[in-house]
């Protein structure tokens, strides 16, 4: 696990997708409001975290590696607090795609005895944040040819764009892609993909309301068919993770997790942690087992979270 913490840290690595600020409001309902029937929230704490694809580059940060996050910065104070979130450690933020009057995105929930009891979203309509690939083409060909691997983060605002999933496909040494397949991209012959059940279950034209248990020879078959990745991780919430290459299933991995407080952001924790280990020489068993260990710590936290490597060496040898 060293060696593979020490490879990671000499990783450079380009995230591209949908960048959001996520705001918690922490207090304690103890009353009904007369105005309304709805709960009075007594606010204790604010604080503000990198969600999105700004999370992964967090998590990607967080375990050593060099890190450049592409995405919508609006010219607006949500874009300016979230930028200053991810330089603080270290991140390098590319602002040139956006454009005036478009806000940044921001998601804040209100929390009441960590139980999520409202969100409130700020965000304009996806075809507003779809930036013009043409006045940053030459900058993400240099920034992608000039890294490790590059992550796309599709959370269905905009940002990714067939286009610019082509321009990266180009461009890229190693390119993993975490999608959003109600959104009907061309996310085919990506190094990596990692879907999480309901994802899976579209990318192969299913219905994500499907009941019954998760058909997975089927489901990883029609994927291969359609997408052809190189390799393919499903996450199955509880039931783990399913690995997948040459479109046959290889393992299921159990889930990790001693106690679950918020699984938001696991999947950021996920991509950039198995594409880091794969991107450094580890096999696919390897990377995911990394992987899964360090969403199993990141889901016992609140809010969007990340894994430092001190916590990931704690664990294993525990």
């Amino acid at each position: 696990m060293k060696e593979l913490l020490t490879r990671i840290k000499s990783l450079r690595v380009l995230v591209v997708g949908d960048v959001m600020l996520d705001r918690y409001v922490n207090g304690e309902v103890c009353r009904i409001s007369p105005e309304a029937p709805v709960p009075v929230l007594t606010v204790r704490e604010e604080k503000s975290l990198a969600g999105g694809a700004a999370n992964v580059g967090l998590n990607a940060a967080s375990l050593g590696a060099k890190v450049e996050v592409v995405g919508w910065f609006g010219n607006d104070p949500t874009g300016n607090e979230l930028i200053g979130l991810l330089e603080a450690e270290g991140i390098a933020v590319e602002r040139q795609a956006n454009a005036a009057g478009i806000p940044t995105i921001s998601k804040t929930r209100l929390m009441a005895s960590n139980q999520q009891i409202c969100r409130v979203d700020r965000e304009e309509p996806a075809h507003r944040y779809q930036p013009d690939v043409s006045k940053i083409r030459d900058s993400l060909v240099a920034k992608a040819s000039a890294s490790d691997l590059v992550i796309i983060s599709d959370y269905g605002k905009g940002f990714v764009s067939n286009e610019l999933i082509a321009l990266l496909r180009s461009s890229s040494s190693f390119l993993a892609v975490d999608p959003k397949p109600s959104r009907l991209l061309d996310y085919s012959a990506p190094d990596l993909l990692t879907p999480n059940r309901n994802e899976a279950l579209e990318l192969a034209g299913r219905s994500r309301f499907s009941h019954g248990a998760f058909p997975k020879d089927e489901i990883v078959a029609q994927i291969f068919e359609d997408f052809s990745p190189g390799k393919l991780a499903i996450t199955l919430g509880s039931e783990g993770m399913l690995l997948a290459e040459a479109g046959k299933s290889l393992e299921m991995i159990p889930t990790a997790a001693r106690e679950v407080f918020d699984v938001s952001g696991a999947g950021d924790t996920v991509i950039a942690a198995l594409a880091m280990s794969l991107s450094s020489g580890s096999s696919f068993i390897e990377s995911a087992h990394f992987a899964n260990l360090a969403a199993g710590i990141v889901v016992g936290k609140v809010g969007t979270a990340t894994v430092s490597p001190e916590e990931i060496l704690s664990v294993s040898h525990s």
